[in-house]
């Protein structure tokens, strides 16, 4: 039996979706336009095990056009591009349909920048969190407007409100003067007041520091998701009695469901070590899936270029690492969820392409073409470990 490790690039789109425009997305290439800075910086990117599985192939599949300045090399792999079928750009979503169910439904949002939520909501949460009051109630990127009322938060003891332009309802809150627990208690309780508003994550923020010249958000982020609205991979691979291994936060995007097993770890050299560490003890009939969420949040939320491109350059050295530790049957998955182009305007995801690279000793190279739903992917996993077919995506063949 088959085991698979999927590798989810958090952001790393590959070149604007057929339907980008709609989302005010038409032109954004989170890959295209960082190779293209590193370019002009005179330093090309330097992944040659992310050419080696076709990424340059796939972006190529997405764009019409090579990513500027990387060398070309023989391709090893499968490679695809595959665009989202799915309503939104968000976390769920686009994870969601990898698995194979794409979402069709409109999700809410906190659509004004400032006084974001209704008041009739902040009344429900300040009641019964038990809380002085709140700051924030406005879109905001998360470090900014820790930075901005951290301080203010600590003296007056009461949380951060913001969103953006995800689904989203994000509490920040100081690890020590507020307290870890007592900020999951109250995402968990709002989570619970958001039925109405279909809002597809409450974020906890947690973050240490005694000032805006040092505060800085920890680890210990926690998601707390609506279910899937429809069985997804994990829980067709759970029923056979497989075992999904969710590393980083894959547990929190689907809220637990189908997941055996939860490893938390975080930063690209923790999450990865944790995936080895998985790959070590996992039996046969295993699905290991990891989320490499500093992607998105450290350089592409926050426009950071340069920082994106040494992110994947140290991604890449790590790839002979994770394929020395495959065995025979083992194939190996990496992809993303959504763009998030760190030369695009604002700070929000982008409506993008994503790469479906594929390898291990059973998948033979070549493309496979442009994909019309990330739910081709969960196809796949269902013709790997011989599942039941889901009801939507096209199945990649490996071999």
């Amino acid at each position: 039996m088959s085991r698979a490790i999927v590798l989810v690039l958090d952001s790393f789109g590959i070149g604007s979706a057929p339907d980008a425009k709609k989302f005010g997305d038409d032109g954004a290439d989170t890959f295209g336009h960082i190779a293209e800075y590193r370019q002009q910086q005179n330093a090309p990117l330097n992944i040659p095990n992310l050419t080696r599985l076709g990424l340059l192939e796939a972006h190529k599949e997405a764009t019409g056009v090579y990513a500027k300045g990387i060398n070309k090399t023989e391709v090893s792999g499968a490679y695809a591009c595959a665009a989202e079928l799915s309503s939104g750009k968000d976390t769920p979503s686009g994870h969601w349909e990898l698995m194979g169910v794409p979402v069709h439904f409109e999700w809410g949002y906190f659509r004004d920048k400032e006084n974001s939520f209704p008041e009739a909501l902040l009344a429900q949460i300040v009641e019964s969190c038990e809380l002085k009051g709140y700051l924030g109630n406005c879109h905001a990127s998360g470090t900014e407007i820790i930075k901005q009322m951290g301080e203010q938060h600590i003296r007056s003891g009461s949380p951060i409100f913001y969103t953006s332009a995800d689904s989203v309802f994000q509490i920040a809150a100081h690890e020590e003067y507020f307290g870890l627990e007592r900020l999951y208690q109250v995402c968990a309780k709002v989570r619970a007041l958001l039925e109405p508003y279909n809002i597809g994550r409450v974020i906890a923020r947690p973050f240490i520091g005694e000032s805006a010249n040092n505060f800085e958000r920890t680890a210990n982020r926690k998601d707390y998701s609506v279910l899937p609205p429809k069985p997804t991979v994990l829980d067709k691979l759970q029923e056979k009695r497989g075992e999904v291994i969710a590393v980083g936060k894959i547990s929190d995007i689907f809220a637990g469901q189908g997941v055996t097993q939860s490893v938390k770890a975080s930063g690209l050299d923790g999450l990865l070590n944790a995936t080895l560490s998985a790959m070590e003890k996992a039996s046969d009939n295993t699905l290991i899936f990891t989320n490499l969420v500093d992607f998105d949040t450290l350089y592409g939320h926050r426009r950071n270029i340069q920082g994106y491109a040494e992110e994947l350059e140290a991604f890449d050295q790590w790839l002979p690492v994770i394929e020395s530790a495959m065995k025979p049957d083992d194939v190996l998955v990496l992809t993303a969820d959504h763009g998030c182009d760190p030369t695009w305007e604002g700070t929000d995801h982008t409506r993008e392409y994503v790469p479906l690279l594929l390898s291990g000793q059973k998948v033979i190279a070549g493309s496979r073409g442009k994909r019309n739903s990330f739910a081709d992917l969960g196809q796949t996993l269902c013709r790997l470990f011989d599942l039941p077919p889901m009801e939507e995506g096209e199945a990649i063949q490996l071999s």
